[in-house]
C-alpha cells in the first residue's frame, strides 16, 4: 500500500510460459482472475474496489504495476464468495445427473458472456475437436519441456504444494504421473510415430461425459485484465449452479478449433472465444484441496 492509500496489483514478468503464451494474454488474464478475487475477498471485510486505473506495462521490466486501485467501503455482500473455497478444476469424469438440466437453465441465465452446447450429437465432435487441438501443441518439443517443468508429478517436488499442476490437481494416481512424464519426455517422438501418443493422451471419454461444453465470450478489443476478472466470476458461478469444471484452453488457442466452436454456437464477431469449460457433476461429494503460493510471495 502507497501512502495515498492505493494499492498495486504487479506482475513478475519472470514467471512465464513463453511458448505456451507467446503474447501474455493469458498471463494477463490470470491477473485479472487475482484481482476479482481480492475484490471478493475484499467484500468479505465490507471493503471494495472503488477505483481501477490500469497502467501500460513498459517493455523489459521485471515487474510492473498493471494497476493501481482505490479502496472503499461496501455495504452489499457479493453471493459468489461463497463459492471461492469450493471452486477447483476437475480433471476426471462426469457423472450423469437428474440436476442436469436445472443447474445448466440456472448457469445460462446467470451471466450473457456464457454460452452452453448441450446437444449430445455435438460434444463427442467437441471432444475430438479437444484431443486434436492438445495434440497440435503436444507435438511442438519446446511446448513439452516448457509443460514438464511446469508440471509437479511426484510429491516429493519442493514446489508441489505450490502448484496447480501437481499430480492430485490433475487427478492423476502414482502410475498415470510417472507414465505422463514418459509420454511427454523421452518417449514422446517414438510413441507419435507409432500412433500411441494420442490415445495414450486422450481427454475424449472425460469431455463426453460432460453435461455442456461452455464457451467463455468476450467483447473484442476488451482488456484481458478486465476478461480475467469476468472469467474468474464465471467459474463462480458454474459453481454456484452446482457444477464442477474444467478449462480446455487449448481450443481457444488453436485458431481453426476457436472458429468451428464459435460457429457451432453462433457466437458473432463482434466477440471472442476466451477459454472453454467442460462443466458436469462430480462423480462424489469432494472437499476440493487448493495448491497456491504462500501469502509472503504474493503480498509485498
Amino acid at each position: 500500500m502507497f501512502a495515498d492509500g492505493r494499492l498495486a496489483l504487479v506482475d513478475d514478468t519472470n514467471v512465464r510460459a513463453p511458448i505456451a503464451d507467446p503474447t501474455g494474454h493469458d498471463v494477463r488474464v490470470s491477473h485479472g482472475a487475482a484481482l476479482e478475487g481480492m475484490s471478493l475477498a475484499l467484500n468479505r471485510r465490507g471493503l471494495a474496489i472503488a477505483d481501477i486505473a490500469i497502467e501500460e506495462q513498459p517493455p523489459g521490466s521485471s515487474h510492473a504495476a498493471l494497476c493501481w486501485l482505490a479502496i472503499g467501503s461496501s455495504s452489499a455482500s457479493d453471493p459468489l464468495t461463497e463459492s471461492v473455497p469450493r471452486r477447483m478444476s476437475w480433471r476426471g469424469t462426469f457423472l450423469a445427473s437428474l440436476q442436469d438440466e436445472a443447474a445448466l437453465a440456472q448457469l445460462a441465465a446467470s451471466r450473457p458472456d456464457l454460452v452452453c452446447i448441450r446437444d449430445r450429437k455435438q460434444i463427442p465432435d467437441i471432444a475430438a475437436w479437444a484431443d486434436e487441438a492438445e495434440l497440435s501443441f503436444i507435438r511442438e518439443p519446446e511446448f513439452r519441456r516448457e509443460l514438464l517443468a511446469w508440471m509437479r508429478l511426484s510429491p516429493n517436488d519442493p514446489l508441489y504444494q505450490q502448484s496447480g499442476l501437481n499430480r492430485e490437481a490433475m487427478a492423476m494416481s502414482a502410475i498415470e504421473a510417472a507414465g505422463a512424464g514418459l509420454v511427454l519426455g523421452a518417449l514422446f517422438p517414438l510413441l507419435d510415430r507409432l500412433g500411441l501418443a494420442a490415445p495414450l493422451l486422450s481427454d475424449r471419454a472425460k469431455t463426453q461425459s460432460a453435461a455442456a461444453i461452455v464457451l467463455f465470450c468476450r467483447p473484442r478489443g476488451e482488456d484481458p485484465l478486465v476478461s480475467g476478472r469476468h472469467f474468474y466470476r464465471a467459474w463462480l458461478e458454474i459453481d454456484r449452479a452446482g457444477l464442477a469444471a474444467c478449462p480446455m484452453s487449448s481450443l481457444a488457442d488453436n485458431p481453426a478449433f476457436n472458429d468451428r466452436l464459435r460457429a457451432m454456437a453462433g457466437v458473432g464477431d463482434e466477440l471472442r472465444l476466451v477459454n472453454v469449460f467442460r462443466v458436469g457433476h462430480l462423480p462424489q461429494a469432494r472437499a476440493p484441496r487448493h495448491f497456491r503460493l504462500p501469502v509472503d510471495q504474493l503480498i509485498v
